[in-house]
């Protein structure tokens, strides 16, 4: 009897810790309240991955794989591009032989900041820092260093100038020189400029008056009055062959142009056609800053879509899959133009299975997320990110050596980890300073060999970097530069519980991961032939207000496409970063 009494106490001690939901269904508290665990790092099979990116080769179209065998004797990689369009942003992969090699998310709630030009008005001029401050319209001004505001100061050491188109001198209104700019620009003046660096952290975005317009084979610099050619084109004919096309195309008086590396053995027909986009582009921007009032955007770079015909999509790309049909009808509209013979490369994906999915893209995006990436060897790496450094630290872990006497043991676990911190660095786009603290080696041979696989790994990396020689103390220096937010901040935001000294994902994100959820069970659901659920999401109540207030348009969106009915049941004692989603035709929770 009294076993029996305390057993009735137990479950009614239990019935007062669990929130009842509409239903009258118990759900404990402990399930959502609690902070998530950090996930286990993961170890990606990439001979699984290359085998399935193969066989993807194989079953190319019969034209495809003649017209791929034309361009290229010998090609042992199989380059991809996949782009996925949700509802509140837009991700791209670039997959080489089924590797993530490259990831960008676009959000597209989000102005493109980077690239963009505006009018702007000079607010203040700082002498002590020599840089001037711009009113552009947002909330922070952009900073704008006097040297930014000479012209042809922004001279890149990656192109050879090899043409001169200076514009006469009008005398008064030009600086020369860093003294001249309170003179030429004082407070209150109207000025256009270019965003070169998106606002991070507290810091504005960074501007130079310098406009650049970039194209698929060109880049039109329209106050440069200087033209050259990227130093990655090597071949000396070549190079020859594209300063004699830069010196017939068809320039204005003051204006410049740089080849880029995807000009290099096309005809000179390419670059007239791009030449006159371009110049198009201006005309509509010059227009604009003789008729629009300050301060205002003047132009604004493509999205992922644009940017994936201009500058992604190149002749060593296999593949292009997207899965959203206006998309795909914009991205061909927009290769038609520029490109024309790489049409044939893209495909609408049209399997109920999500996209990235389908091509185990997620599994490698979700481990960008972690601080803590494994090696193949058994070897790991561990990554932390501040605002301006970036410290990463290699660990021998549960490493295995193919030696007995263990003598390439830690050689082996430092050139994996210098490829691998490379492909890092561009999936997280970090930048700043990077600290890589490799295993202790005592032979400066093989520290040689580390140092030049960081470099080789970083050489295709297209933000600027430079790599130092490890020093005595085994420290490997390296600088990137970062145009825009790491992708870990664009997906967390500083924690409200413990005042920004960590990080929770925003309700946005959780709202994205939500619709996802419930969007990709109901089509397993709809793949197995049964009909569409009543679902029930138990979340934070500041994720239920993203849902019930921004996105409620999507759900209800949703709801109509899918035939679903979703319910939410909030309580300010889950955690933010937690929810559940619950099939009440069974009670399964779908995950």
């Amino acid at each position: 009897m009294a076993r029996r009494n305390r057993r009735r106490a137990s479950s009614k001690n239990r019935s007062k810790q669990s929130p009842e939901d509409n239903s009258g269904e118990e759900l404990p508290k402990n399930d959502l309240s609690a902070a998530p665990l950090e996930k286990p790092p993961i170890l990606i099979d990439k001979k699984e991955l290359r085998d399935a990116a193969l066989e993807r080769a194989k079953n190319r179209p019969i034209r495809e794989r003649i017209m791929s065998f034309f361009r290229r004797e010998k090609k042992e990689d199989y380059k991809e591009i996949i782009i996925n369009t949700e509802a509140l942003e837009r991700r791209v992969a670039m997959m080489e032989n089924g590797i993530l090699q490259a990831f960008d998310i676009e959000r597209l709630d989000k102005d493109r900041m980077v690239g963009a030009i505006f009018k702007g008005k000079v607010q203040n001029l700082e002498a002590g820092l020599k840089a001037a401050f711009v009113n552009i319209g947002y909330e922070k001004n952009a900073f704008l260093h006097y040297w930014d505001m000479l012209p042809g100061a922004n001279n890149d050491p990656s192109v050879e100038i090899v043409l001169e188109n200076k514009k006469k001198s009008s005398g008064k209104n030009e600086a020369k020189s860093v003294s001249d700019i309170p003179r030429v620009f004082p407070i209150g003046s109207e000025i256009v400029v270019q965003i070169t660096k998106a606002q991070i952290g507290t810091k504005g975005p960074r501007t130079t008056t310098n406009l650049s317009l970039p194209g698929r084979f060109l880049v039109l610099m329209p106050y440069a009055g200087q033209c050259g050619i990227s130093r990655k084109i090597e071949d000396k004919a070549e190079r020859k062959r594209l300063k004699r096309i830069i010196g017939n195309l068809s320039l204005r008086e003051g204006m410049g142009v740089i080849i880029r590396t995807v000009g290099q053995n096309k005809p000179e027909r390419f670059f007239v056609r791009d030449l006159h986009i371009l110049m198009q582009q201006w005309d509509q921007i010059e227009s604009r800053i003789k008729n629009e009032k300050d301060p205002c955007m003047l132009y604004e770079e493509p999205d992922l879509i644009g940017l994936t015909a201009r500058d992604f999509l190149t002749d060593d790309v296999d593949r292009v899959q997207i899965d959203n049909r206006e998309d795909y009808t914009r991205l061909i509209d927009t290769i038609q133009r520029i490109s024309p013979k790489s049409k044939a490369k893209v495909s609408l994906f049209e399997e109920e299975i999500p996209i990235f999915q389908r091509f185990n893209i997620e599994r490698q995006i979700e481990q960008t997320f972690m601080r803590c990436v494994k090696l193949p060897s058994g070897g790991e790496i561990v990554m932390e990110e501040t605002e301006a450094l970036v410290s990463i630290d290699i660990n021998t872990g549960s490493h295995k050596g193919n030696r007995k006497d263990g003598k390439n043991f830690i050689l082996q676990a430092n050139l994996e980890a210098a490829v691998e911190v490379a492909r890092q660095l561009r999936l997280r786009n970090l930048g700043g300073l990077v600290v890589v603290d490799f295993i202790d080696m005592k032979n400066r041979s093989d520290q040689r060999k580390v140092f030049q696989k960081m470099k080789a790994s970083m050489s295709d990396d297209k933000a600027k970097h430079n790599v130092l020689p490890i020093s005595e103390l085994g420290i490997l220096q390296i600088t990137r530069q970062r145009h825009d937010e790491s992708n870990s901040s664009g997906v967390y935001e500083p924690c409200p519980y413990c005042k920004g000294r960590g990080i929770v994902k925003s309700p946005r994100s959780i709202s994205i991961e939500i619709q996802r959820l419930v969007s990709n069970a109901v089509r397993r659901i709809k793949a197995d032939g049964h009909d569409s659920s009543t679902l029930k999401v138990f979340l934070h109540p500041s994720v239920l207000r993203r849902l019930r207030g921004p996105d409620a348009s999507l759900l209800s969106k949703l709801e109509k496409n899918y035939g679903l009915q979703i319910s939410f049941q909030g309580e300010e004692s889950y955690h933010m970063e937690n929810f559940k989603v619950v099939d009440e035709s069974n009670g399964n929770e779908i995950r």
